[in-house]
């Protein structure tokens, strides 16, 4: 069986980003980014605009605007999560964001892959690679998680940092590239 360019796109390989169906989901989020972002949060139509770009968002969480993201539809957001204003969220591949998870403002998530030879990268064509961060971790301001990178169960990233790798369960990192600075 033949995978669709979304597919392949979601599950880290080569997809051609001016398919069809991935430039209507695109065009979906980019279409709904403008009304969210000039809601106030727990505003009038804020609930309905979160849940309509965002669909798998748990009970209890918010998403402060201005927000950006790419299709929104690959988010997975649990309870009890906060996620602060100007955050952005490339969602090529799925990004989890489990319970009670704080994310500081200006935060980046980025799950897409460019090619590394140079002739490849002038194609419409990107990878991605999913992140997930686990239960009751805090991310602070600016911090910056690359493609593929799991953060384990009650971290804490220091702000400012760039994540370029995994992050054990109850481990406090920070930096550029983040080191670890306290585990368990």
């Amino acid at each position: 069986m033949t995978m669709t360019e979304r597919e392949k796109l979601r599950n880290g390989l080569m997809a051609d980003i001016e398919d069809p169906e991935l430039q209507a989901l695109l065009r979906r989020a980019k279409s709904l980014l403008p009304k969210f972002n000039t809601c106030y949060l727990h505003g009038p139509g804020y609930e309905e605009l979160l849940r309509e770009l965002v669909p798998d968002i748990g009970e209890g969480s918010f998403i402060a605007p201005p927000f950006y993201c790419d299709y929104g539809c690959n988010i997975h957001i649990g309870k009890g999560v906060f996620i602060n204003f100007d955050c952005v969220f490339l969602d090529g591949a799925d990004i989890y964001i489990e319970d009670h998870v704080l994310i500081g403002p200006k935060v980046q998530l980025l799950t897409p892959q460019h090619p590394f030879d140079y002739i490849e990268r002038r194609k419409p064509i990107e990878a991605s690679h999913s992140i997930r961060i686990g239960e009751d971790s805090w991310l602070g301001g600016g911090v910056i998680v690359c493609p593929g990178v799991t953060i384990g169960k009650r971290c804490i990233i220091g702000a400012g940092s760039v994540v370029t790798k995994d992050i054990p369960d109850d481990s406090t990192v920070a930096g550029n590239p983040a080191r670890g600075i306290k585990h368990g």
